[in-house]
């Protein structure tokens, strides 16, 4: 686990350093346990590798004053379990769902357990993301995406991909942009 929780925190480094994050944004994490133990995504949730990722993400959220959107699998249509209070300040629709391992995701279900007045969502649009073990976490991030490429290729056996949403360039020849 220490290893998961050290590949988790560097390429959260990363993402941080690329992303330049406000604080309020929000982040939305996607990841399958399965998937970091090396089995089939959905075949072999494990609360012990939820609680090695959730604790590194969660101390960063605190650092950076971010909102968490945990992602839920499959099962709950990917729903995403956050805060009420994040979910009240967005105006997003509250669902009914409790994430739990084999029906929502052990990430997602541990997020549940741990945060202070959890809810879940249907949709967000997320700032930045992190992806562990091919989740599809792109339908909750903002437009335009910019992948982040980190040293960090994957978290155990999980594939890992992170991103971070622009402003749109409009207006054509004639605009001047800021960034």
């Amino acid at each position: 686990m220490r290893e998961v929780t050290s590949q988790l925190e560097q390429a959260l480094a990363v993402l941080m350093k690329e992303a330049q994050p406000e604080p309020g944004d929000i982040m939305v994490i996607g990841c399958s346990t399965s998937e970091v133990m090396g089995h089939k995504i959905g075949t072999a949730s494990n609360e012990d590798v939820a609680n090695a990722i959730y604790r590194p993400i969660e101390e960063m959220c605190r650092q950076y004053q971010l909102k968490a959107a945990f992602q839920c699998c499959e099962h709950l249509n990917r729903a995403l379990v956050v805060e009420k209070e994040t979910a009240k300040d967005n105006k997003l629709v509250i669902v009914k769902a409790v994430p739990k391992s084999g029906a929502g995701g052990a990430l997602a279900g541990t997020a549940y357990k741990k945060f202070n007045d959890p809810v879940l969502v249907e949709h967000i649009l997320g700032r930045l993301g992190i992806d562990i073990g091919d989740t599809f976490i792109g339908m909750h991030l903002q437009p335009v995406l910019k992948p982040v490429r980190a040293p960090i290729k994957r978290v155990g056996d999980a594939n890992l991909t992170m991103g971070f949403s622009r402003p749109k360039f409009i207006g054509g020849e004639r605009a001047a942009y800021c960034l």
